[in-house]
């Protein structure tokens, strides 16, 4: 990444996960120079609070990402896979946040406690594991730096 404040753009920034988002930006006062709310046709025009001031979500057509560095996904895998040519074809980073690049082998899979070094392998995408599993790796890969874990059942109730 650059050493410059960054265009960032959150797809799906009007739902649970987006909102986070912008709450862990702020909090870690990470370099934003430009931020960029993305949604649907039906929450465009949602007003959110950022940092004091007040931003209007655009719904996402394919020059929304021109010009940004950084696009944080979080509005599903149909939505990511939609826009996923479109951000690379604009040399953007996609961090996506859903299940839809997860299996793909030339996309990093990173947890940044355990293997911050997988996001210098991306080529235009990195992708992170679901919330259970990313709280499961925490917890085993320092069980497995001690000795190498053959196997792990695991059994997951999340509610609907």
């Amino acid at each position: 990444m650059p050493n410059k404040p960054l265009s960032v753009a959150i797809l799906g920034s009007s739902g649970a996960v987006g909102c986070e988002l912008l709450k862990i930006l702020a909090e870690r006062n990470f370099p934003v120079s430009n931020l960029i709310l993305l949604s649907s046709s039906r929450s465009a025009g949602k007003k959110i609070s950022w940092k004091g001031c007040e931003l209007i979500t655009q719904e996402v057509v394919a020059n929304s990402f021109s010009g940004v560095d950084l696009v944080f996904a979080s509005a599903g895998g149909s939505i990511s896979k939609k826009w996923e040519k479109v951000i690379k074809e604009h040399n953007a980073i996609l961090i996506d946040n859903s299940s839809a690049f997860r299996m793909r082998n030339d996309v990093p899979l990173v947890v940044p406690e355990v293997n911050p070094k997988a996001v210098l392998n991306h080529q235009g995408i990195i992708a992170n594991p679901n919330c259970t599993t990313i709280l499961l790796t925490l917890v085993l890969s320092p069980l497995n730096s001690i000795s190498n874990i053959k196997r792990v059942i695991v059994s997951t109730y999340q509610s609907a």
